[in-house]
């Protein structure tokens, strides 16, 4: 890499960081949203607009990256007590695959940044939707095969009609048996008296440590980006609105319940939300066990007609997330529509910030980083092999023109002295 390809390296990621379009203003409670001006633009209708519906069940959700990002905060700037004006906001990065397989999201989908919170606020609601679906589902059906096994096996055997409305209801219980869903909704139902906190309980940021006996600091437990963002995890936090990571401190160690025992976070709706996501924007039929076949037929042909509609938790994060779509070919969006003229003069902004992030402009703890992730930017190019040797060659030369610049003034200097001497002069 020559010299003007470093200089423009070095100025695209500081671009990138000048235009970040969420710049932070700390608020008031620890469920942080966004308030950046550009992301309300690139999200909200015109002010005379009626909104319109995006057409998105033709995809699926899959969770891609959770970012921090340090930006400045005028709040912070203003509190004599705070020990730096920088805040730290936590950003998720997801897609919308087109069709229901997420690994050949290459063509025809969307790329949205959207704030931790809203994200979590939407996916663990529909996590939590699924799990009591499945505990519910689990109730009726395994009690019903308890009451079967005790009752008459000839009376089961005339009745086929149950038979099948057995097998309808067990759709529900896909990949699972009555034993596994039984012991987990029993544990998920008492996870409190059996040692465990949610960790959905902390998506608000919650203090765990009090030094009211003490010297110590106060500790709040809140949502925040892991291994590389990768993940999302609890962690530790030194302020009230999660803001400051205490890294090298676990949120178990502080968790006690109201008799002092240790206790555990359960993470296993938190994780659903980042592992192996791929969730269809199609909202699911609902059944209507009490529906009469001969009378709703007509009225169940009418519905099969209509069309299907969209997820409410792929709507919610689709609202209120910054979108980059027409970079790659998302057909779906709000390209053709005039009242959202905000979201295309500034979508080219956000493609660029999202670029930035996914590059690795951005460490960890949401420093900026000039080298990146991957030693690329925003178009993907890596350092070649030949861009590196060019680059030492360059320095090495620069370095060696300089030793002989300095030898020929010297040789000079010495040249004139000897010069003046032989002639009888004096030097001054």
């Amino acid at each position: 890499m020559n010299l003007s390809a470093a200089t423009l390296l070095l100025a695209s990621i500081a671009s990138a960081a000048a235009k970040n379009p969420f710049v932070f203003r700390s608020k008031n409670n620890a469920k942080a949203r966004f308030n950046s001006k550009l992301l309300s633009k690139s999200r909200r209708l015109n002010d005379e607009a009626e909104e319109v519906e995006v057409d998105l069940t033709g995809y699926s959700v899959m969770f891609e990256k959770c970012q921090f990002v340090k930006a400045y905060s005028d709040d912070l700037a203003e509190d004599e007590d705070s020990e730096t004006v920088l805040a730290t906001t936590r950003f998720i990065i997801f897609k919308l695959c087109a069709g229901s397989d997420c690994g050949s999201c290459n063509y025809n989908y969307g790329e949205y940044m959207v704030d931790l919170d809203e994200y979590l606020a939407a996916m663990i609601e529909y996590q939590q939707e699924l799990q009591e679906e499945m505990c519910n589902a689990c109730d009726e059906n395994c009690q019903a095969d308890e009451e079967e096994e005790e009752g008459d096996e000839d009376e089961d055997e005339d009745d086929e009609n149950e038979d099948e409305d057995d097998e309808d209801r067990r759709r529900k219980l896909v990949d699972y048996d009555c034993d596994t869903c039984v012991n987990e909704c029993d544990f998920y139902e008492n996870m409190n008296d059996n040692g465990y906190y949610d960790a959905a309980d902390f998506l608000e940021c919650a203090m765990i440590y009090d030094p009211e006996d003490d010297d110590g600091a106060a500790l709040y437990a809140g949502p925040m980006c892991a291994s590389n963002g990768e993940k999302i995890k609890i962690g530790v936090f030194s302020d009230e609105y999660c803001y400051n990571v205490e890294y090298g401190k676990s949120v178990t160690d502080y968790l006690v319940d109201g008799d002092g025992l240790t206790m555990q976070i359960y993470e296993t709706t938190l994780q659903a939300t980042y592992d192996s996501v791929c969730i269809s924007c199609v909202q699911p039929e609902e059944e209507d066990e009490n529906a009469n076949d001969d009378a709703n037929e007509d009225e169940d042909e009418d519905e099969e007609e209509q069309a299907a509609e969209v997820l409410e938790l792929c709507e919610q994060i689709y609202q209120e997330s910054a979108k980059c779509e027409n970079a790659h070919g998302f057909s779906s969006g709000y390209e053709n529509n005039a009242d959202y003229y905000n979201q295309a003069e500034n979508e080219d902004t956000v493609c660029d910030f999202i670029d930035s992030i996914k590059a690795g402009s951005y460490d960890s703890e949401g420093e900026i980083s000039l080298y990146g992730a991957n030693s690329s930017f925003s178009n993907g190019v890596k350092t070649t092999g030949g861009q590196k040797f060019f680059l030492v060659f360059f320095i090495l030369g620069t370095v060696g023109l300089g030793a002989y610049a300095m030898m020929l003034h010297s040789k000079l200097t010495k040249g004139g002295k000897a010069g003046l001497s032989s002639q009888g002069g004096a030097m001054a």
